[in-house]
């Protein structure tokens, strides 16, 4: 009994140094792992296909040209012509010829403008004008303008002094409004808007819509005053190129208030639907 006893105590004794010892933040650390240093596999080729051929140092060269620390050329004189719409009207009344064109040269943000637009037919010009504005961008997508205009319609000819803007509104629509003034008073407000719908990636139908407001009556030119003319036209076109375009469509133009009066007057139609087919081209 004494015995047992004894080894008992023996055992406690050699035991209480171990469990009194406190824990440490090594003692819960996971077992160092020694990783071998081995070469790693290079990794297996890939058979491509017999049509790819292999890669080449060209192909790199090519895929990583040099661009000459992105050279930029913002200060470069370019220029742009659009001949929007260069048409044979055909419907009510006698055939006639009408265009379009617009364009312009300068810089990224100074630019000299032109646009002229008008109509003839067998017995010549019956009407036309042409502005020649300086441009000045005062935004990412609109510029401002100012310069004059010259008409070449029936009658004297007429110089105005114009200023306005012209540029891209929300939504993708093009837009010019321009103001007048003219001699002895005379002013015209005049907006034009268009917008362009991707069928395709080549077909593409445009409606336009212009308006004409004048501030007083002439009756040399048939112009009374208060909102005189509103055209429309739906043209849809079919891009061979992008630069090469022709297209079919159907205008409709109308005269109000004074304007008509003086269409009635002289026996011409105070409003017409045409058949249109033409050819759009910039460069």
């Amino acid at each position: 009994m004494r015995g047992g006893l004894l080894t008992a105590l023996v055992l406690v004794a050699m035991c209480a140094p171990a469990a009194a010892q406190p824990a440490t933040h090594e003692d819960h650390q996971p077992p160092v792992v020694h990783q071998h240093d081995e070469a790693q596999p290079e990794p297996a080729a890939v058979d491509l296909p017999a049509f790819i051929p292999p890669l080449t140092d060209a192909d790199r060269a090519a895929a990583f040209p040099d661009v000459h620390g992105h050279a930029m050329r913002d200060n470069a004189v370019n220029y742009f012509v659009l001949f929007d719409q260069l048409e044979w009207e055909i419907g009510s009344g006698a055939d006639a010829f009408a265009w379009d064109t617009k364009g312009w040269v300068g810089r990224d943000l100074d630019r000299f403008w032109f646009r002229t637009e008008g109509t003839g037919g067998e017995d010549g010009l019956a009407e036309g004008h042409a502005d020649l504005l300086y441009g000045r961008a005062i935004s990412r997508w609109w510029n401002a303008v100012g310069g004059l205009r010259q008409d070449v319609d029936p009658g004297a000819p007429q110089t105005w002094a114009a200023i306005g803007v012209q540029g891209l509104a929300p939504y993708w629509f093009d837009v010019e409004a321009t103001a007048y003034v003219g001699g002895s008073g005379r002013t015209e407000f005049r907006v034009e808007t268009e917008y362009s719908f991707l069928l395709t990636n080549r077909l593409i139908l445009q409606p336009l819509v212009e308006l004409s407001v004048f501030g007083k009556d002439d009756p040399e030119r048939e112009v009374g005053r208060g909102i005189s003319t509103l055209n429309a036209g739906l043209r849809l076109r079919y891009e061979f190129r992008r630069e090469l375009a022709p297209y079919v469509g159907v205008t409709w133009d109308r005269s109000f208030f004074g304007t008509a009066d003086y269409q009635e007057a002289a026996g011409k139609p105070v409003g017409r639907t045409r058949l249109v087919v033409g050819l759009r081209i910039w460069m």
